[in-house]
């Protein structure tokens, strides 16, 4: 890694952003692949379906806020934007560990969400800003392992605290959320925000007298024309999350009710998988900084897409902990290429807004591939959730061809 890439990961402003990915991280992967789906399951006896629409209400209220947000940070700043998003994560926990109430849960999802929404626009417009292009791909692996490491290490340190009663691991859910309170109350204002991403005073963004609306449609206006993108980027950012989302709700179920895995042996296959790809994502990333995005990302659409099928059909567990092995390893090529490769269509001026509407087309796939996995489960079986995620994969590997063929974003 180049010294200057070094001495911008060691920034406190960008540390202060990872330690707070982490633990929401943390937080968020311990309520939606360990305690949710199990607790809805068993407990409350819902089908997969139910529990993939209750998944998918977090996924909603993340996304519908998503695009806003990243308008408002360029506005306001990181630290009320995040505060208040915090705050919200706190209260959908304290419900959650309060309620057995069906209701009650679905409201504590669409909190999550809406508490969750600013993380992403804020860690990566923050990041990426003090990072330059110079860094990019490295400044993603690292906001990628700290991401994979919170949302990985939720599951498996959760798990080792439920053992016949909730209350250990809402606690520790309870002490993380206020620590990372008083991390962000840390963050920049407003003006800090401007000075950290570079701009000048007269960079302001316009406070002319013209009505809200007209505002906010001139705004993205601007933003469109500014873009450097295909529009197959659109779809392809919609097919990625959405073979995520066809994952998510069902993953638990199946090392549970399929591979019959105890909560302990279940979170040593997701330590496997997950430590394969938080190994691989600093020296890809470094790669892709150097070499370009193309061929991590043919390698890792392709390595994924194979191995998901396989793991669906998969029952003898030896061979299971080699076929995540290998999916780990295709995304730890996809996420830090993936995520460079977007960051260079994003316009410098409005880097907030463009990164906001970006996630929310990639929140949707999430949405949509949580709602339809569970139905998948239902209707076709444990396999048909992971045979439709490789499908995708397949899909995006040929919209990624198309995408360096027309040639309006550089893949070198």
């Amino acid at each position: 890694m180049p010294k200057n890439s070094k001495k911008i990961i060691r920034s406190p402003f960008v540390i202060k952003l990872l330690i707070i990915m982490f633990g929401v991280e943390f937080v968020k992967g311990a309520m939606l692949v360990s305690v949710l789906p199990v607790y809805m399951r068993e407990e409350l006896g819902l089908t997969a379906y139910a529990v993939g629409w209750a998944l998918a209400s977090q996924y909603i209220g993340d996304n519908f806020f998503r695009s806003p947000l990243g308008w408002i940070i360029d506005r306001i700043g990181y630290r009320t934007v995040m505060l208040l998003g915090v705050l919200f994560t706190s209260l959908s926990v304290l419900i959650i560990a309060l309620t057995d109430q069906t209701g009650w849960i679905i409201v504590a999802c669409v909190l999550l969400g809406i508490g969750t929404s600013p993380l992403w626009p804020c860690v990566i417009t923050g990041a990426t800003a003090v990072a330059g292009d110079e860094a990019g791909g490295s400044m993603m692996s690292v906001i990628y392992m700290s991401w994979l490491v919170g949302v990985g290490m939720g599951p498996i340190v959760i798990n080792f605290f439920i053992i016949s009663r909730y209350e250990p691991a809402f606690w520790l859910m309870g002490a993380i959320m206020a620590a990372i309170v008083a991390v962000t109350l840390t963050l920049p204002g407003r003006q800090a925000s401007r000075e950290i991403e570079g701009r000048l005073a007269d960079e302001a963004p316009s406070t002319s007298s013209a009505p809200l609306p007209e505002r906010i449609r001139a705004y993205f206006r601007k933003v469109g024309e500014s873009l450097h993108a295909s529009r197959l980027l659109y779809p392809a950012m919609f097919i990625q999350n959405f073979a995520l989302g066809l994952l998510t709700p069902v993953l638990t179920q199946y090392a549970r009710t399929v591979l019959h895995l105890s909560p302990q042996q279940y979170s040593y296959f997701l330590l496997a998988g997950g430590a394969i790809t938080v190994l691989g994502l600093i020296p890809i990333g470094r790669g892709v900084d150097r070499y370009g995005t193309r061929w991590f990302l043919h390698a890792g659409f392709l390595l994924a897409a194979v191995s998901l099928p396989v793991l669906g059909y998969m029952r003898y567990l030896p061979l299971v902990l080699v076929v995540v092995a290998f999916v780990g390893l295709g995304y730890a090529c996809i996420i830090p290429a993936w995520n460079a490769l977007i960051a260079k269509a994003i316009p410098k001026e409005e880097r907030g807004a463009v990164w906001g509407f970006f996630l929310t087309i990639e929140g949707l796939g999430m949405v949509f591939g949580s709602i339809l996995s569970g139905r998948l489960w239902d209707s076709f079986g444990p396999h048909a959730p992971f045979l439709i995620s490789g499908g995708s994969l397949v899909v995006l590997f040929v919209l990624h061809l198309l995408i360096i063929r027309r040639g309006r974003i550089s893949l070198a």
